[in-house]
């Protein structure tokens, strides 16, 4: 039954599921139950992965992942808080372990639908649970499980807020706007690469973008709305690559967005606040750079190979309990460096760094050569065309995007979804560079 597609399939909406709305899990079933769900999927799909060995060696997964993976395992020898580095390496172990046996496992085709299947799930139990919260409980209500009696309850700690028809950001299953708003954009990128696959009813396909976009337009994520806007410009970017008919229209079009990507950096830096103003995000970004501060001030004092491993900040261990550093907004503790790349320095150093961004970049240079190429296109000479490229193709590379450009202010590349799909699309663009497809 394990080896059937259609278990695989299944078995992967189920992953996808939790990767992506692991607060959904956490918020309902407790930590407890969280934590017993997300490990029998990793150790099923784990073992699995060794069950079929055949497929795949070590030597032919990408060398910078399992380099970091290596890396995270061994820093917990200098670890300030070695127990929780071994707890945050084995983490990473079963998100990275899990993300390859689906990458081995399934087609673009089926990864599509699993990704795609898991997604409307959460973003319509999304609108229907803030629509029960906002019609029948008419209140707002916090996480199962959790006792807050004798304790100040902040906005933050709510699993909603009861906010869908009072005009304000709505959190869905997830319990955080932003969340909500990113994994809507995921879903408008499946639902729409969906649609012109043909892999979906029309009908059917633009309701789930409808859908999508209500909830990014109900949770008004800065983060997320930046984040479409650079999907949509790759996009148009990579169509314009792929219509070119010779070497020569496509170095023009990457000069025209070489020159558009530098234009609109530089117009960012002078109209700095006015784009924060537009945004509606102060000049602190709602506390962020507070908690950038006090984060670089720890990764400077142990700059070559950080303070260990940790992946999600443990709030209760030093250095994240002392009060002298920014974690603290408004009452809410904050549990991540908000900006991945300086999460990475801080807990692996300069060492980690540098490998977590060839880990990142090696990634992503692999989905664009995919998206600008296509395996299923023929030999593609300077003065033809190849044959048509399938929707699919681009799918890496637009979510790895979005994932990038969240990564500067979330630290979510780092853990769950983030780790996964990265781990995911880092395994299946090698694969495919190395095992094409048949014609």
């Amino acid at each position: 039954m394990v080896e059937s597609p259609k278990f695989r399939r299944w078995f992967a909406v189920v992953a996808f599921f939790t990767v992506l709305a692991g607060d959904a899990w956490r918020y309902s079933v407790s930590w407890v139950g969280f934590t017993i769900i997300a490990l029998a999927i990793s150790a099923t799909a784990i073992a699995l992965l060794f069950r079929g060995r055949r497929r795949w060696t070590f030597n032919r997964l990408p060398y910078p992942m399992l380099v970091f993976v290596a890396l995270v395992v061994v820093s917990i020898v200098w670890s300030d808080y070695p127990p929780w580095t071994a707890a945050a390496a084995l983490t990473t172990i079963m998100t990275v372990g899990t993300a390859t046996y689906f990458a081995i496992n399934l087609s673009q085709a089926a990864l599509l639908w699993a990704l795609g299947t898991a997604l409307r799930i959460i973003l319509a139990g999304s609108l229907l649970f803030e629509l029960f919260v906002a019609t029948f409980i008419r209140h707002p209500i916090l996480p199962f499980w959790t006792n807050y009696t004798g304790l100040h309850v902040y906005a933050a700690d709510y699993w909603s807020r009861d906010l869908l028809f009072k005009g304000q950001q709505i959190q869905g299953i997830m319990g955080n706007s932003n969340l909500l708003g990113f994994v809507a954009l995921l879903g408008l990128i499946v639902f729409t690469l969906q649609l012109c696959s043909h892999a979906v009813i029309r009908g059917w396909g633009i309701f789930w973008l409808v859908v999508a976009a209500t909830c990014i337009l109900l949770t008004r994520s800065a983060t997320v709305t930046v984040a479409l806007v650079v999907v949509a410009v790759v996009a148009v970017v990579l169509l314009a690559i792929r219509r070119a008919r010779s070497r020569t229209g496509r170095n023009a079009v990457y000069a025209a967005a070489g020159g558009l990507a530098i234009a609109a950096i530089v117009g960012i830096l002078v109209f700095q606040r006015q784009v924060l103003e537009l945004l509606g995000k102060s000049d602190s970004l709602t506390g962020r750079t507070g908690i950038w501060s006090s984060v670089a001030n720890l990764a400077s004092q142990r700059p070559v190979a950080g303070w260990g491993w940790i992946s999600y900040w443990v709030p209760f261990i030093s250095p994240f309990d002392n009060s002298k550093y920014h974690f603290v907004i408004h009452g809410v503790q904050y549990l991540q460096a908000h900006d991945a790349w300086l999460d990475v320095l801080f807990q692996l150093g300069v060492v980690g760094l540098v490998i977590f961004v060839a880990f990142a970049l090696s990634t992503l240079v692999r989905a664009w050569i995919a998206a600008v190429t296509g395996p299923e296109d023929g030999p593609i000479d300077g003065a033809r065309r190849g044959l048509r490229r399938s929707p699919l193709t681009l799918l890496p590379v637009l979510l790895l995007v979005a994932l990038l450009v969240q990564s500067l202010t979330e630290s979510r590349l780092l853990i769950e979804y983030g780790m996964f799909l990265l781990a995911l699309f880092a395994v299946s663009t090698k694969r495919e560079l190395l095992e094409p497809p048949a014609r």
